[in-house]
């Protein structure tokens, strides 16, 4: 029976050496067979493989065997991931040079790797360290940068006092490096940032010719090129005598209409303006700074913030919004500020539930009973006719009822009354307006603010065109009596 046992050390390597003989593994440029390319992350050189190198060449492995089985010239490379500042630490430790230490690792687990068997092209191999690796790799960089493909500004990072090095969120374990244990520091550096916003349709639409890929790793890679449809507008604000506007960006401007506070980061210019004034919330600032900057981490921790006391201009209604330094709100993200619609997103209801601020309702479905202020103004309204709104009013500066112009140009059946409204200034035609009932309000509202035809008011509420006109014409006739002069006003 020993003479039948399988010398598994013995004839692995016979056969190992009988591939490399024949160059099994090595694709070509020139094979007529269909291409397939295999590509698992580099490992690092650290010493020695565990089992997770195993783990994740095996299965890379298994594909590219299974490809090539099928009559494919598979390509499976292998490389070395050996530039960074925990190779040079690692080699200091150990008084030497860097680049010894770090080939002498490779060495190691190459041989370790080839043991294996895994079906790699070692024709191919690389190491990120290489001088003709990364001198190919500048070059590509500085094309990229005189295309303008790069940005260089700050970013606040993840930083190892010890290692002296950048850390990803995945490498900080319960506040400390994964490697050193040392406690990780907030630092805002200076990075190099590529435009991959610039390709964000195409990615997005190659995906969905993917073939065979899990729709949730789908999703990842979209969350990934990170592409938002919306609508960027402005809250007007005073600021020590100075008019300014508070930028927000918001993929859901159907909501606008429910923001009842604006937040803004830490990092942001009004947070930095009301930290000067105030101790508190200094305090605050620090402490949010030294948190996650992660959007995933944010939406788990406990929504905390301060008012800077500072109030900013509904774009829509006219009405005075509060401006909140929240702990939730990233620098990152849009230009570091965000309308806040509780009744609409979970973190701005956290907050508003948390701090006592009004949650009104604006999307609902048809048999919802509105119960909050503004509740039915835009329940049905096309998100479209939101963002052109936005737009035609130079990203927020609507007023109402003093634009002469603009209200003489709406579609109308009754001259007398927009005559009447053209001539009011402000919050008597808006409380007149807000005060008529739903089916009234919504036409008047799209008719007078937007200037819309009864086309397009019938398109955004799902009426026929016949039943909007009614609708203008009785919501018109409700409004002449609210807005028209009492028998003392006329003596």
């Amino acid at each position: 029976m020993a003479a039948d046992r399988y010398d598994a050390p013995k004839r692995e390597k016979h056969w190992q050496a009988a591939w490399e003989r024949r160059g099994l593994f090595q694709a070509s440029e020139d094979d007529p067979r269909p291409k397939y390319y295999v590509l698992e992350m580099f490992p690092y050189p650290s010493g020695r493989i565990h089992m997770g190198h195993v783990r994740n060449y095996t299965m890379g492995d298994v594909v590219a065997r299974y490809m090539r089985a099928k009559g494919h010239n598979v390509l499976h490379p292998m490389g070395w991931d050996a530039f960074g500042l925990p190779a040079e630490n690692a080699a200091i430790e150990r008084g030497v040079h860097p680049a010894k230490w770090t080939y002498d690792n490779i060495a190691v687990m190459r041989g370790q790797l080839k043991s294996m068997g895994l079906s790699l092209d070692w024709s191919r191999e690389l190491a990120t360290c290489d001088l003709d690796y990364y001198h190919q790799q500048q070059r590509l960089f500085l094309a990229m940068r005189k295309a303008g493909l790069v940005d260089r500004k700050t970013r606040k990072v993840n930083w190892d006092p010890v290692d002296q090095t950048v850390l990803a969120n995945e490498q900080v374990i319960d506040g400390r490096g994964w490697r050193t244990g040392a406690l990780v520091e907030k630092r805002e550096i200076p990075m190099y940032f590529l435009r991959i916003t610039a390709y964000a349709d195409e990615l997005l639409s190659a995906l969905d010719e993917l073939p065979g890929w899990p729709e949730r790793v789908k999703l990842m890679q979209k969350n990934w090129i990170g592409r938002s449809e919306g609508v960027r507008l402005a809250f007007p604000y005073e600021l020590d005598g100075e008019k300014n506007r508070l930028w927000v960006f918001t993929t859901r401007a159907d909501t606008l209409l429910g923001a009842t506070f604006c937040a803004v980061a830490a990092e942001h210019p009004i947070a930095a303006w009301a930290a000067a004034r105030d101790p508190k919330i200094a305090a605050f600032v620090e402490e949010c700074k030294r948190g996650s900057f992660m959007e995933a981490e944010l939406a788990q921790i406990e929504k905390k913030g301060m008012p800077t006391g500072l109030d900013c201009i509904h774009p829509l209604s006219g009405e005075r919004v509060p401006v909140w330094v929240a702990n939730y709100v990233l620098m990152g993200y849009g230009e570091g500020a965000v309308m806040a619609v509780p009744a609409h997103d979970e973190r701005d209801f956290a907050f508003a539930q948390k701090y006592d601020l009004p949650i009104p309702v604006v999307i609902a479905p048809p048999d919802y009973d509105p119960a909050q202020p503004f509740a039915a103004w835009v329940v049905g309204i096309a998100r479209n006719h939101c963002i052109d709104l936005l737009r035609r009013r130079r990203h927020g500066e609507l007023r109402f009822g003093d634009e002469a112009a603009e209200l003489a140009a709406a579609e109308s059946e009754s001259t007398e009354i927009d005559a009447l409204v053209i001539s009011e200034r402000g919050g008597r035609v808006r409380a007149a307006i807000a005060a008529l009932p739903e089916k009234y309000r919504l036409p008047i509202l799209l008719a007078y603010y937007d200037d819309a035809s009864y086309d397009e008011i019938a398109e955004a509420l799902g009426l026929s065109r016949n039943h909007v006109g009614v609708l203008l014409l009785r919501g018109k006739q409700a409004l002449r009596k609210t807005l028209a002069p009492s028998e003392e006003e006329s003596r």
